[in-house]
């Protein structure tokens, strides 16, 4: 294992995310590609020529590096003494990656604050240090043991057990009946286990954030509590060492172990319920997981059983009984029913399935009994998808992060500078015992100042509102697409497959050099090499003939034109006006008959066979029921909407006037729709586009957001930055509403962070005291400090009820 010099994360060389980058003569591995870009650009920021002693994790200057260097496995460690190199040498491996057991969590863990930050099992965050939570949540129903969690509550218990005894100990007098200096040891002696135990974890990361210089809260944790601990110590064991200013009137020197304590013990309570808070974000991927049966009843040879959903194979036969789970996705072959998708797709209206309907895994079987063929299993699975993409849009990152990003990164060092004012200011026109109250004031500065609501404003709120958006059928591929949304001012609408139902079918076929049988055969030939709706259209209309389909040589496809080939020893192609130009074709015969019908709301395709027009195909694609309703809402968020299709100007008119649209795009090719796309843009609009297809790929990945139909193609899914599940426009308005809520969720965090420091800050460093003699104690500042925190994830929560 060797160390990324940029967060200082653990990476496995051979097995390294970031790549590599040699740099004067060294070789340096990275956890992802971000860290290498950065490192690349310069690379003398991120070395200084130090290194990190891998015992002790003090910083070592490579040149002069007092206890040597040590090649193993061919990278170079440089030690501070050579007690450290000698106890490296004897066993590196327990230094580099800690043995583990065959029981440990080998799960792959991350930060939710900084999502670049990987690694085999849990730990704390180089960064900001934080508890890692799992990158991917158990396929188990139930959340894994949260070993962090269980961790902390003990620490809390404990220090809340020896804090309690001494909080009454010096606050309530008792120990001042105690004789001679007895009260100053019995709370050293109740306040170590307390900070030195219960706190370590807390001092570990706050070393840690010191050693890699990426500072945060337990930075400022650690100074606050290791200041108070220590002086009092030193109080108690060698008052003599004190000067008058930091005596009392009666010559004694206050001590302050009962804020080291509680402060330590309400940090760990905030922990507590910080990590308990962090669990429930995962609820959502959860609920998603236990759609899925656990069993399913296998149909073999004529014999059923129950078997593990994990036996399951594409091709099986499986039976879903009256009131069961569909167990995967799949095509029905015998039986008639209803299935319940609104766990999916948030739509509360049962959908009838027979033979020939697709099924979709976790989805719930109503009375009837059904027979399916089982298609995609495992991770293939709709519901697997869907798990996937909501993890990955959990961690991914909203821009209104950056904003947080740059406050985060001055803010640490800000606190600390104001920390020392505090105490400079104390130490000079305070009251006496001066040095003591700025003791005091300094450490309520440095608690108090809590960067993690700051960094968890916009993550948590993400995580939250993800979560619910595949709970309603809505998935968000990032952050960045769900902000941008809420932003969007126009909508360019996909025709065929996004208003339509995508499933053409042959209406009618007007041949007029041959025969209809023989021209639909020789059509259907040409299109079986085709994978393209309108093929599927011409095949399904020649088996429902009962004709026989010959062999196509030479198939080739032209994109937005259409496809030609050599069908039973003739020349066949089939396609529009542009390919029949392309051909030389004369359509002048059948140009007014197939403007007729395309104003009618047909797609009409023209037939040309050994480079005569042969006759014209026509193909009707009806729209979703749901569509109109959909354009409706839409509007009435306030949205332009426009059709953009590559079919006929007259056909998509057509369907334009159906469904209430007033701007059309049609006749554009393929590759041209991207280049509307920029158009819009252009002019000053937040585009987003919604389409299915491959050719719609490009649109969406140049769209300000790209929203795919979850019954389109993967490639559209995979340019998207939203996918509706079932491909039902009315999902936008979900998406939309989602996305404000989100928004405005995220700004509340911030707002709450910002103006909790910039108040809390202030009151710690005794601005009140010269006007009202009001102080901040520590212990109060460490209160606010955790529920700082909590407030924040809990606002974040409240969007769980959100109703779309």
């Amino acid at each position: 294992m060797t160390v990324d010099p940029v967060c200082g994360m653990e990476v496995d060389p051979e097995h390294a995310k970031g790549g590599s980058f040699e740099f004067q003569g060294g070789t340096y591995h990275f956890c992802n590609p971000k860290c290498r870009e950065k490192f690349a650009a310069n690379p003398a920021a991120y070395l200084k020529s130090t290194t990190v002693d891998p015992v002790c994790g003090m910083e070592v200057d490579s040149p002069t590096a007092k206890g040597g260097k040590l090649e193993y496995l061919g990278n170079t460690y440089n030690f501070c003494s050579p007690k450290c190199r000698e106890k490296f040498s004897k066993n590196p491996e327990s230094f580099l990656k800690p043995v583990r057991a065959e029981s440990a969590d080998l799960r792959v863990y991350t930060c939710p604050m900084d999502p670049e930050v990987e690694q085999v099992g849990p730990g704390t965050c180089p960064k900001c240090g934080m508890a890692l939570e799992p990158k991917d949540v158990s396929q188990e129903v139930e959340p894994a043991r949260n070993t962090e969690l269980e961790s902390m509550t003990l620490r809390f218990w404990v220090g809340a057990g020896f804090s309690l005894p001494l909080l009454l100990l010096s606050m309530t007098g008792l120990g001042s009946l105690l004789p001679g200096r007895l009260e100053g040891f019995l709370e050293a002696l109740l306040a170590s286990p307390v900070v030195l135990w219960a706190g370590l974890p807390f001092f570990q990361r706050g070393w840690r954030s010191l050693a890699t210089r990426n500072f945060n809260m337990f930075t400022l944790i650690g100074l606050g509590t290791a200041a108070a601990y220590l002086y009092s110590l030193a109080a108690v064991l060698a008052p003599g060492l004190f000067p008058a200013s930091f005596r009392t009137a009666d010559g004694s020197v206050p001590v302050y172990f009962e804020a080291s304590a509680v402060i330590i013990a309400l940090v760990a309570m905030g922990q507590v319920m910080e990590l308990r808070a962090r669990a429930r974000t995962g609820d959502a991927i959860r609920a998603l997981l236990g759609l899925a049966p656990k069993t399913a009843r296998r149909v073999r040879d004529g014999v059923e059983e129950d078997v593990s959903l994990e036996d399951i194979i594409a091709g099986d036969l499986l039976r879903v009984r009256p009131g069961e789970k569909v167990p995967v996705d799949g095509l029905v072959t015998e039986g008639k029913s209803w299935v319940d998708e609104s766990m999916l797709t948030g739509e509360p209206e049962p959908i009838e399935k027979a033979a020939g309907a697709t099924v979709t895994g976790g989805t719930l079987n109503g009375q009837g009994s059904l027979v399916m063929r089982a298609e995609k299993v495992g991770k293939d699975t709709m519901l697997a998808r869907i798990v996937r993409l909501v993890g990955q849009a959990q961690r991914s990152r909203a821009p209104m992060q950056k904003l947080a990003d740059r406050a985060a990164a001055v803010f640490v060092p800000a606190v600390v500078l104001a920390a020392l004012l505090a105490f400079v200011a104390w130490a000079l026109v305070g009251p006496q015992p001066r040095l003591a109250h700025a003791l005091v004031n300094a450490v309520a500065v440095l608690i108090i100042a809590c960067p993690c609501a700051l960094g968890l404003a916009t993550p948590m709120s993400v995580m939250v509102g993800t979560g619910l958006g595949a709970r309603c059928g809505v998935l968000v591929r990032d952050a960045e697409a769900l902000e941008a949304l809420g932003k969007v001012d126009l909508l360019l609408v996909d025709k065929t497959g996004t208003l339509t139902e995508g499933k053409p079918r042959l209406t009618g076929l007007e041949a007029t050099a041959m025969g209809e049988g023989e021209l639909l055969a020789l059509l259907a030939g040409l299109e079986q090499g085709s994978e393209h709706p309108l093929a599927r259209a011409l095949m399904g209309g020649a088996r429902e003939r009962g004709l026989t389909i010959p062999a196509v040589e030479g198939f080739e496809a032209l994109p937005g034109r259409g496809a030609r080939g050599r069908v039973g020893g003739r020349a066949v192609a089939l396609g529009n006006a542009a390919l029949a130009k392309d051909l030389g074709v004369n359509l002048e015969p059948l140009a007014a008959r197939a403007e007729e019908l395309r104003r009618g709301g047909r797609t009409v395709m023209v037939a040309i066979v050994d480079g005569h027009a042969a006759g014209l195909a026509q193909v009707e694609d009806p729209i979703k029921a749901s569509s109109a309703e959909a354009l409706r809402q839409i509007r009435a968020e306030g949205i332009r909407v426009v059709m953009l299709t590559g079919d006929s100007r007259a056909t998509a008119e057509a369907v334009a006037r159906e469904l209430g649209l007033d701007e059309v795009v049609a006749e554009v090719l393929p590759q041209d729709k991207a280049a509307v796309v920029e158009r819009f843009q252009s002019q000053g609009r937040v585009v987003a586009m919604a389409g299915d297809g491959v050719n719609d790929a490009p649109a969406l990945a140049r769209a300000s957001v790209g929203i795919a139909m979850g019954s389109g193609t993967d490639v559209a899914m995979e340019s998207a930055g939203l996918t509706l599940v079932k491909g039902d426009l009315r999902g936008i308005v979900r998406a939309l509403r989602l996305s404000r809520a989100v928004t405005r969720n995220i700004k509340q965090n911030l707002f709450f962070a910002f103006f909790y420091n910039s108040v809390g800050v202030p009151l710690a460093a005794g601005i009140l005291y010269p006007f009202f003699g009001l102080l901040l104690s520590p212990m109060v500042a460490a209160l606010a400090m955790s529920f700082s925190s909590v407030s924040v994830i809990s606002n974040a929560l409240r969007l769980r009820s959100l109703k779309l």
